[in-house]
Order: C-alpha cells, then structure tokens, then sequence
C-alpha cells in the first residue's frame, strides 16, 4: 500500500532520516546543519514534522533504545541555532519552534561536545554531533559512523563519547539512561 504524503518512509539504506531547520545563526562556513543539508546528509524540514523525534535539550525525557521504532519510521528532527542564543533565550527560537511543537521530545543524554570550539565542554553539542550520538543510542551505527566520516569533529565526538554512548545505547528505557547518567556523572547535571 503507498504511503501517504503526511507519512514518511524510513529510509531505502535503513538509516535514519534527519530533517533540519536552520535557524540562520551561526556563521555560514561553521554551522554544521547547513554543511549536513550540503552533503545529502540530512533533509530540510518544512510543512508537517511528520512522525519524527525533536532533539531538544529542554525535554524532560532523554533519548533511549526504546525510541528507536519511532526514529526508524520518522527520523530525528533537530533546529539548528547558536548555543548562545539558545541559552539566552531559554528555549528554541519561536518562529522555528511553532512547526515542530507537535513532535515528540527527546534530549540526549550527558555527552561531551567533540567539536574545536566546544571540546570536553558537557552538552554543547553542534547539530552533527547531536544527530550522530542519537543515531548511535538508538541503534543505527552505520549511520552515526557516515557522520563521523563526512562531517569534520564527529569522528572526534563519537571516540571522546564512546563508553557513554555503548552505556546508553545499552539502556532499554529513559529510566534506564537516568540511572546511567548518575551512575556516570553522580548526580543530574544542572541546567
């Protein structure tokens, strides 16, 4: 049966799709999400989020293996803004927020940034690293591994992360992360 134009299929090579705002932010030659929509990685996400999963860093509920039927269906959908905007302000931008506010929510768990301006700094994540890591926790090594090969620092990211990310990625529920989370780095790490 063909699907319909509101569904997404999950992609022909069995990774997981990435859909992308750009919020126009960051310099150009530095935003990792324009170099993603550049290559092919990732696809600009316009009209209906369809069924994929926002990273958000706001979300109460972290990433784990048990969203992984969701991702493989919808993809991860991610804004891609200035961290000291985003900061700042508190929360994603409105504008680009309001076609994406129906998607479900999910944060990464604690994991360190791999790019040059961010490195060994907890969170601060550039847009590929993010896409890369949830790949990773939910299962789709192949795709996190294209990541590291075509986009400068991810490879960076996944070796500086890779016990947190095995860890993760062997927790079956975000219960589960929240105990790895302590269990990694004592208590919640503070907003």
């Amino acid at each position: 049966m063909p699907s319909s134009a509101s569904t997404r299929n999950p992609s022909p090579d069995g990774r997981i799709p990435l859909l992308l705002i750009v919020a126009g932010e960051d310099h150009p030659k530095a935003c990792t999400g324009r170099q993603l929509l550049r290559l092919g990685l990732a696809r600009p996400l316009a009209g209906s989020r369809g069924r994929a999963i926002l990273l958000d860093p706001y979300a109460n509920d972290p990433l784990s293996a048990a969203d992984g039927g969701i991702a493989r269906r919808g993809g991860f959908a991610a804004i891609d803004c200035s961290w000291n905007r985003l900061w700042a302000r508190g929360g994603f931008p409105t504008q680009a927020d309001a076609g994406a506010a129906r998607a479900p929510r999910r944060r990464l768990p604690w994991l360190f940034a791999g790019n040059a301006q961010h490195y060994g700094r907890l969170g601060q994540l550039n847009t590929a690293e993010a896409f890369a890591g949830a790949r990773y926790i939910v299962g789709d090594l192949a795709g996190a591994a294209e990541l590291g090969e075509r986009v400068h620092g991810v490879a960076s990211f996944l070796t500086l992360n890779r016990q947190l990310l095995n860890d993760y990625a062997g927790c079956s529920t975000a219960d589960d992360v929240l105990r790895a989370e302590r269990k990694s780095f004592g208590a919640p790490a503070p907003d």
